[in-house]
């Protein structure tokens, strides 16, 4: 920091200009060799004849400022810069002699995961929740975050955690009866900030201490469960009929009544495209008309809503996918309503054209497949149905194209979600009796 005995007195006093809006004065000073310029306010002039400008007749009009008005404001404006960049310089001055703290290193994190990486909106808002300060609100409802990573390790420097507390951190949360996968995900997040603290063009931190860190056990996934076929159509005939719709419904005007029509028929849709297409939920959202072919049948998936923000698929990468009788049906009775079916329009959209909402359209599915007492699965179960399905005719590596996975391993758990006639067929042909070999024992 420099040293200094008051602030920086400006070296000119403030001078006018001529603006379309009216004559403006300002100011202009140097602090530390940076030239500052400020907009002071209105000047109450009038041309002086002489292509300058004198005080005008009468008393200043309110907003406007004399040169003596403007010269005492100036000298207000340099004080309070000088104030705050004083502040500012004994902030870095401190950062530098404690170093950055986990905090800010894990607020650089996050702009390098959006402006460098690409990050899912989705996915940074994940990690902005998992990295909220204590007490903070929810973006919807009233709920507040605990904020224990930011309560435990926001304060501290980030050269100076150990492995020790991180490790007391991860147990603290397993105290608290947080499952394996919560305290994992602490430990992830955790491990990436630190990975991102040890780049030349971060902080050069030497070491990760989350890194020999103990990652907990997690039980494995949930048997795959989905709709075959007929109950796809049955969950579609439920949402189409309504019945999805709570039970104390009011009278409406025949005009509401059409448009609720229209909006159940078009969930019913829906499902089915997605239970014949595989495709996920922010793909569904971000279709537009001029990616479905018709004519060849043919389905181009190059975009994804995540977060009420459109951008790449999951994978980056878009797939061509033939659709199926079904999902053909479907889409030629979508394109029969009589608007938003432009190319450029979304095949699924509100009453004005807009996305749908995500978190609503999951509600409504489940309640969809309660009034078809069905069994109540995720939205994404018929993203599961329509990759096992698919995986009971063809081989792996086709499935994971279809459903656009980018590692095969992802894909294989479709391969056996439910067992094919085929495979009792073997099954039954490897232990028949003929087929014994006689072997003594």
């Amino acid at each position: 920091m420099v040293d200094r005995v008051g602030p920086p007195q400006p070296s000119s006093t403030p001078f006018l200009r001529a603006r379309a809006t009216g004559v403006f004065w300002y100011a202009k000073w140097s602090r530390n060799g940076v030239q500052v310029n400020r907009a002071i306010g209105r000047a109450w002039v009038e041309p002086d004849g002489r292509g300058g400008w004198r005080r005008r007749r009468g008393r200043p009009a309110d907003g406007t400022l004399t040169a003596a008005e403007a010269t005492a404001r100036m000298l207000e404006l340099v004080a309070a810069h000088d104030t705050e960049q004083a502040r500012l310089e004994a902030d870095a001055d401190a950062r530098r002699r404690r170093g950055v703290t986990f905090r800010e290193l894990a607020a650089d994190w996050l702009v390098y995961l959006e402006h460098e990486k690409g990050a899912r909106p989705s996915t940074l808002r994940d990690y902005r929740w998992l990295l909220a300060e204590p007490g903070q609100t929810h973006r919807r409802g009233q709920g507040t975050s605990p904020g224990r990573l930011m309560g435990a390790l926001g304060d501290r420097p980030a050269r100076t955690i150990t492995t020790r507390e991180v490790s007391e951190h991860l147990r603290r949360l397993d105290a608290t009866g947080a499952s394996p996968r919560t305290v994992n995900k602490h430990r992830q997040v955790i491990h990436a900030v630190f990975n991102y603290g040890m780049r030349e063009d971060a902080l050069g931190l030497t070491h990760n201490p989350a890194k020999a860190t103990t990652k907990r056990r997690e039980p494995p996934p949930a048997v795959l469960d989905f709709y075959e076929p007929e109950e796809v159509e049955t969950l579609a005939q439920a949402a189409a009929a309504g019945l999805h719709r709570t039970a104390a419904v009011r009278v409406v005007e025949p005009v509401e009544a059409g448009a609720r029509a229209a909006e159940d028929a078009q969930d019913a849709e829906l499902y089915r495209i997605a239970a014949y297409t595989g495709l996920r939920l922010g793909e569904l959202l971000a279709l537009r008309w001029e990616d479905v072919n018709l004519g060849e049948r043919r389905l181009v998936v190059h975009r994804s809503l995540s977060d009420r923000t459109e951008g790449p698929t999951k994978s980056w990468q878009a797939r061509h996918l033939p659709i199926a009788d079904p999902a053909a049906d479907a889409f030629v009775r979508l394109a029969e309503r009589t608007d938003f079916t432009s190319p450029r329009d979304y095949v699924f959209c509100s009453r004005l054209g807009r996305p749908l909402d995500g978190s609503a359209l999951r509600r409504r599915f489940k309640r969809a497949a309660a009034a078809a007492s069905l069994r109540v699965l995720r939205f994404h179960a018929l993203r599961h149905g329509a990759g096992s399905l698919v995986a009971r005719e063809t081989d792996a590596r086709w499935v994971q194209g279809f459903l656009g996975h980018s590692k095969l391993t992802t894909t294989e758990r479709y391969l056996h979600a439910k067992s094919r006639p085929e495979d009792l067929e073997r099954l039954n042909r490897a232990f028949r009796s003929g087929n014994s070999t006689g072997v003594d024992a």
